[in-house]
């Protein structure tokens, strides 16, 4: 009857569609002029009607896509709906984590043992049976007979725990753990047939079971697995323990009101503990709230909020799961006593046996005195190239035990490269950069036309400071002239530079052709220059640096008659420098730059580097 109902009301529909084509070619052709013309009219929207001509539609044909809204670009029409999972797609006003947890900030010690919920408890989960397993209604058996009696089937454990075979009746395998089966039910079976027939009997499937997961744990709820599944497949499902609110130490799991096994997280993160349970339905794990926290902030190879129980606040527990590093000697503890701040600085011995308090803060530090430093030893020399030496060891004591060879080791222009040097010539640099800035950027402005000028050396000078914040100083210490050494005291990780014997004199800088020409006795610093090729145009040819093979720093100029005297004198293995010289008409700070060029050139020994 509905077939017949819809095909008649296609058949008026398609008579009413023609009727209007032809109607509205009638109303469109008012103006014709004879009855040729209406004709053609006529024929042209019969052809047009049967042109759009609906073929025959069944019920069976009607599309029956079912999609959630959103779940794609066509899930638009008004009631379909999705028989798939949604794969995470929440509901129009759905709760989410985000609007049901307040908004925390990452920890910075987070629990221990909470890289367990990015383990693979749940995506890494095997499909074979437990030998522990215990036997469930539901679950599947296969069973074998052959021999004086041939029998072949797959049976399934009734609701009150059995299975039945024929002759032999029912037998009762609940709770029968997986590996017993076998023997179980062939026990049973020779109780008929005591000769002549072979038994194998075999555990094909296990009933999934369906527990809950409540308290502080990310998404609560009901969730489904396997019986011998483990306590973590199910906490890793439901997103793992809060870690502010959750326990990692008080996870029971609940059976008819009854607690039947805890788990403590610690036990198998260190000792891979975890309690031996067959899940049943209903079963509930219950995680407990947080208990007694302790912060290792610092010097421990677990530096993590560790939770403890009320008899396991105590120093020695706490060196038990942090593990202070190696060279920690001290321990720094800090919290709450009776309403007042308390704090104890005290030896990692004296601390393993302190009594703590929930929310105390634990930091390890490497406090022993350095009594013995390394000395790097660097350049032409024999031997190890680091000295172990005494607190308080000067330069001279330690040169006595580094071998040299004298033909080709320079020992009467010997330096240092100390770190706290290379500090603060670094911090020297960067207080003259600050003064440039703030000369630069504070500069009182006359005209519009002087306003642009200083925007373009503003541009300048702070490229020019970008690069020499990346200059880093080799922290060269002079202890060495004329011959003789200065016996200073040593610095821990201080580097003895020893200087190969050279016939060289490096030229380098604001020179056409940086190199290295044999040292000439008789020649002047004119002379190198003109070796190298002469200046640059940007060369400052009135105050040439030279740098020493000691480390010292002499200036000097092509015209100073300066250069006749013996501290001006050039010797084998001596750099010359020339610096580049400041247009005085282009920037205002001349006098800063200038400085900072210089300090660079010193601290960091451009003319090689």
């Amino acid at each position: 009857m509905k077939f017949m109902n819809i095909k008649n009301s296609f058949k008026a529909l398609t008579f009413a569609a023609y009727a209007v084509a032809v109607c509205s070619a009638f109303v469109n052709t008012a103006s014709a002029q004879s009855v040729e013309q209406l004709q053609q009219l006529r024929e042209r929207a019969q052809q047009s009607q049967s042109g759009a001509a609906t073929p025959s539609v069944s019920p069976l044909s009607i599309s029956t896509q079912r999609t959630l809204p959103g779940a794609s670009a066509s899930a638009n029409t008004m009631g379909q709906f999705s028989t798939q999972p949604r794969n995470g797609v929440n509901l129009p006003g759905e709760p989410t984590i985000d609007t049901v947890f307040p908004a925390q900030a990452p920890m910075e010690n987070p629990p221990f043992a909470a890289n367990l919920f990015i383990g693979g408890f749940e995506s890494e989960r095997s499909s074979g049976l437990n030998d522990n397993y215990l036997i469930a209604p539901g679950d599947k058996i296969s069973i074998w007979l052959w021999g004086a009696v041939n029998f072949s089937d797959v049976v399934t454990v009734d609701n009150q725990g059995n299975i039945f075979i024929p002759n032999i009746g029912p037998i009762r395998i609940a709770n029968t753990p997986a590996g017993s089966v076998n023997q179980t039910v062939t026990g049973k079976i020779r109780q008929v047939y005591t000769n002549d027939v072979n038994v194998y009997v075999n555990l094909l499937t296990s009933t999934p079971v369906s527990l809950y997961v409540s308290g502080p744990v990310l998404r609560p709820g009901q969730y489904a697995g396997l019986a011998s599944d483990s306590v973590l497949y199910y906490l890793k499902r439901a997103g793992g323990i809060d870690f502010q609110r959750g326990s990692f130490r008080q996870i029971d799991i609940v059976r008819n009101g009854k607690v039947v096994a805890s788990a403590d997280l610690y036990a198998f993160f260190r000792s891979g503990k975890l309690p031996e349970i067959s899940f049943k339905d209903g079963d509930t794990i219950l995680v407990h709230p947080i208990g007694n926290t302790i912060v290792v902030e610092t010097g421990a190879r677990n530096s993590f909020t560790f939770e403890f129980l009320n008899e396991e606040l105590n120093g020695g527990v706490v060196n038990y799961f942090a593990r202070p590093g190696e060279f920690a000697s001290h321990a720094s503890v800090s919290g709450i006593r009776n309403n007042k701040q308390f704090a104890r600085y005290l030896s990692v011995e004296e601390f393993s046996s302190l009594k703590l308090s929930a929310g105390d803060t634990v930091e390890y530090i490497a406090d022993h005195e350095p009594q013995i430093y390394r000395i790097n030893v660097a350049g032409a020399f024999a031997g190890a190239s680091q000295v172990m030496v005494d607190k308080g060891a000067r330069l001279i004591d330690v040169l006595d035990h580094i071998e040299a060879d004298t033909t080709l080791s320079d020992t009467q222009n010997i330096y240092l490269l100390r770190e706290s040097v290379a500090v603060k010539q670094k911090e020297i640099i960067e207080e003259g950069l600050q003064r440039l800035e703030r000369s630069m950027y504070t500069a009182p402005i006359s005209s519009t036309g002087e306003g642009a000028i200083r925007a373009q050396e503003a541009q300048l000078v702070a490229d020019f400071i970008t690069r020499a914040r990346q200059v880093e100083p080799q922290g060269r210490v002079v202890v060495s002239e004329n011959g003789e050494i200065a016996n200073i005291l040593l610095e821990p990780n201080d580097t003895i530079v020893i200087p190969e014997v050279t016939d060289l004199i490096h030229v380098g800088g604001e020179v056409l052709l940086p190199q290295s020409v044999v040292f000439n006795p008789d020649a002047t610093t004119e002379d190198y220059v003109a070796w190298a090729g002469g200046f640059t145009e940007r060369a400052e040819d009135e105050r040439i640096l030279i740098v020493r093979k000691n480390g010292n720093v002499t200036f000097t100029s092509v015209n100073d008659s300066f250069l006749s005297s013996n501290d001006s004198k050039l010797e084998p293995g001596d750099q010359i420098i020339v610096l580049p010289a400041i247009d005085t008409k282009i920037l205002q700070a001349v006098k800063d730059i200038t400085q900072i060029v210089y300090q660079i050139a010193i601290a960091a020994n451009v003319a090689t580097d």
